[in-house]
């Protein structure tokens, strides 16, 4: 997607699951649009749905779900924790990707006016959408909640901006707006200490704390009110918490990540550590985080560490490894990182395992023995990046930590290429195949179909060299595994090595019998030349590693 917005609708109820089911499937019903994550809360009975989109598409999922939300839930009968004032309590645009805040201001009313006029519910612009300086925070307009809404519409300064000031008992009313995305963001510390972490808490953010005078009693001003001495960042909430008996933690929300990031808060989390005693570990994001902010934080530690690295994968590779993401369980960006969860994945390695099997043993010629290779090779780089997810954090192997977090970056770098590669190679086939197809009743008519089969031909021997060249770096990566990783998974190590000789020579054999339909012979002395140096490199290093494990084990 070019252009991503984030919708993150609150609907009031986090019980049925029927109901919550049904707005989910009404998010996923239109096209275009990715529905990432279900959160129903019981005890709150609200449930929070994360999608993203483009512009247009997003706007209708936010209507449909809001139509099948509002016609099921009532609220005369809702009991729940959290604040509230309607079934669809609120719903937030969120410019992520391409879209600037304008274009979810913009996308915002127009879901006011069509919630209004198709549906008759009142609703409330709220935050950059407000046009009223009191309306910016929501729980200003939700101030009673559902039970003052009632009493609240007598007043004229209380009309929505879009529909009737009318109490509608079954489904209450609605906020909708723009705002920055929230990042919930948590630094581990090493000690046990809550207290020091809530101290920290209050030196870093907005709120900062109470001034108190000698004797520790807070200083008031003159209207009688707590005189505060203000934290280090603005648009930052903080508070002390427990991860786990032994982890302590710095939790906090950051309102707007392009003016305080991850790295600006870890850098100032660590320094006041180290005030108190005590030291920053490593950190942890909940729930989703955009591209943009690791990328941030990628360059600014590039920066520190004095490189320049301006590839966005790598900036995104640092940014884990500095801020310590996989610390307490592995950082998986195909999972946290929204870009990431967006990108679609080709029909074939989207499959589930056996709907790809069925597919592959039908009488269909692609997917084939190129495809077949590509995902040999993933499997092996898969193996290996698990053995260092393994490796990493353990003490056992503290010495080999960094070349175990490079080597990690480099095995799904390879396994998200080949990943591609399944579906590219059947893609390579079927443009042979269309190519055949071409009429050929003229001569140009056939000298047009000629160049396209051997441009096919071409093209088709090109992808499985590009696998097997891929899968021939993962011995490279098998090898430092089986040297250094984590002992007690030596031996996925050398089946790491034996799925990536397999794919090489798999893939071989794919551009072996394409090379036989090409007429450039220049370009196929070249390629075979190729292929028997990779052959023969893949043997010899495949042969080297299980030697390593048959004698470690």
């Amino acid at each position: 997607m070019d252009k991503i917005v984030e919708c993150v609708p609150n609907f009031s109820e986090g019980k049925d699951k029927s109901i919550i089911n049904a707005i989910s499937a009404a998010i996923e019903s239109v096209d275009g649009v990715k529905l990432l994550n279900v959160d129903p809360g019981e005890d709150f009975n609200r449930t929070v749905y994360t999608f993203v989109g483009e512009p247009k598409s997003v706007l209708e999922g936010a209507v449909k779900a809001a139509k099948i939300g509002i016609a099921l839930i009532d609220m005369t009968k809702h009991k729940g924790e959290h604040a509230r004032m309607g079934a669809l309590d609120v719903c937030p645009f969120i410019p992520i990707k391409g879209v600037v805040v304008n274009d979810c201001i913009d996308i915002s009313k127009k879901f006011g006016e069509r919630l209004a006029n198709e549906i008759g519910i009142p609703v409330f612009l709220y935050a950059k959408s407000a046009v009223k300086p009191e309306r910016v925070k929501l729980p200003d307009i939700r101030k009673g909640e559902y039970e003052a809404l009632e009493e609240k519409f007598k007043d004229p300064s209380f009309n929505p901006d879009y529909g009737k000031p009318l109490f509608i008992p079954k489904s209450g009313a609605t906020a909708t707006g723009c705002r920055d995305i929230l990042l919930a963001y948590n630094i581990n510390l090493d000690t046990n200490d809550k207290s020091i972490a809530s101290k920290i808490a209050g030196k870093i953010r907005t709120s900062g704390v109470i001034k108190k005078d000698k004797d520790g009693n807070k200083i008031l001003d003159s209207n009688g009110k707590a005189v505060r001495i203000p934290g280090r960042f603005k648009g930052v909430q903080a508070g002390g918490m427990m991860y786990d008996e032994n982890i302590a933690q710095v939790s906090m929300n950051l309102l707007n990540y392009r003016d305080v990031n991850l790295h600006d808060v870890f850098e100032a989390v660590q320094e006041e550590a180290e005030k108190l005693g005590s030291k920053a570990t490593g950190s942890e994001i909940v729930g989703l985080v955009p591209k943009d902010s690791l990328i941030l934080a990628g360059k600014f530690y590039s920066k520190k560490d004095g490189l320049n690295v301006t590839d966005e994968e790598e900036l995104v590779s640092i940014s884990i490894d500095k801020l310590g993401l996989s610390e307490l369980y592995p950082f998986k960006v195909e999972e946290k990182v929204i870009e990431y969860m967006v990108e679609e994945t080709g029909p074939l390695a989207s499959m589930k395992i056996n709907n790809f099997l069925s597919e592959l043993a039908s009488s269909s010629p692609a997917p084939g023995g190129g495809s077949v290779a590509a995902l040999a090779g993933g499997l092996g780089a898969a193996l290996s990046s698990m053995v260092c997810n393994l490796t990493i954090g353990k003490e056992k192997y503290s010495e080999v930590q960094n070349i175990i977090k490079d080597t990690l970056k480099k095995s799904e770098k390879i396994r998200k290429d080949l990943t591609r590669l399944i579906d590219e190679d059947t893609e390579a086939f079927n443009d042979v195949m269309k190519a055949f197809k071409m009429p050929k009743e003229t001569e140009e008519q056939k000298e047009k179909r000629s160049k396209a089969i051997q441009e096919g031909y071409k093209t088709a021997a090109k992808v499985p060299l590009e696998t097997a060249k891929t899968c021939e770096r993962i011995l490279d990566i098998a090898r430092i595994v089986a040297e250094k990783g984590n002992q007690n998974s030596i031996t996925d190590s050398a089946v790491s090595a034996l799925m990536a000789q397999v794919g090489v020579e798999s893939a071989i054999l794919n551009v072996t019998i394409n090379l036989g339909s090409i007429k450039d012979e220049k370009f196929v002395n070249s390629i075979s030349i190729e292929i028997k140096k990779l052959k023969n490199n893949a043997n010899k290093k495949a042969k080297e590693i299980i030697n390593i494990v048959i004698s470690k084990i």
